[in-house]
């Protein structure tokens, strides 16, 4: 169980992606924790409300978290890799408008819009985070393999959105914190046809354990930055 005594007790903790498999996770993760006094959870899944590239929808969500009290932890834990029957483009012949387009909207699109509505309402003193998982794959001094293109692209464009985004909020709130996850390969619905056997595959509850831990020891100088499941800090 992670203790989150980094961050101020009697806040509020809400995650997006509340019903993928690392979401989930984070979610049941946080709840035990203790620290909170309420964890909520967005699902942001075909069979819900949400869609995390609706606008109104966020604003609305915001709306609902912050009248519950301070909120000191923000997770989106949404994703795609590939968009509904298109494959993943190991080459540039692969490329679809459609695909790239339904990545970034997903990938990009959706978590900036949380930090749209979401940072603003972060406390001014005292530490709070906002967090999205990316991925090791959207590094571009990482890559030497190729190929992922949409998924490479938006995931490079998050990483960029969180680093501009931690500028800003440092000037209204100095104690808050902005981060971008990499949660390492996690047997989930999402990465199981890619994870392949030689790879190691993280229980989402560990994944989830180990996620929260960097973010419980993360401070201020963190901010900004792409760190992986064990708080390491991967290259842009």
């Amino acid at each position: 169980m992670v203790s989150m005594q980094s961050i101020p007790s009697e806040g509020i903790a809400v995650v997006f992606g509340a019903k993928g498999g690392i979401g989930a996770a984070v979610l049941a993760a946080a709840s035990s924790s203790g620290r909170f006094s309420s964890v909520m959870g967005f699902p942001t899944d075909k069979d819900a409300a949400l869609d995390i590239t609706n606008e109104t929808e966020i604003k609305h969500a915001a709306s609902k978290a912050s009248a519950n009290g301070q909120i000191r932890l923000v997770l989106v834990a949404t994703g795609v890799l590939s968009s509904r029957g298109a494959k993943v483009e190991k080459r540039l012949e692969d490329i679809t408008p459609e695909s790239v387009l339904a990545a970034f909207r997903v990938n990009t699109l959706g978590p900036l819009l949380v930090a749209k509505h979401f940072l603003p309402l972060l406390p001014r003193s005292g530490k709070s985070v906002f967090a999205a998982i990316s991925a090791r794959l959207g590094s571009i001094g990482d890559n030497r393999l190729g190929g992922w293109y949409s998924y490479r692209a938006s995931k490079a464009a998050l990483n960029q959105a969180i680093r501009t985004s931690s500028i800003e909020l440092a000037r209204r709130a100095p104690d808050a914190i902005c981060l971008a996850l990499h949660p390492g390969t996690v047997d989930t619905g999402l990465s199981r046809p890619f994870s392949g056997t030689r790879r190691p595959t993280l229980k989402p509850s560990d994944s989830a354990a180990m996620l929260l831990s960097v973010i419980d020891d993360a401070t201020w100088r963190n901010s900004g930055e792409l760190l992986d499941q064990n708080g390491l800090k991967i290259p842009w």
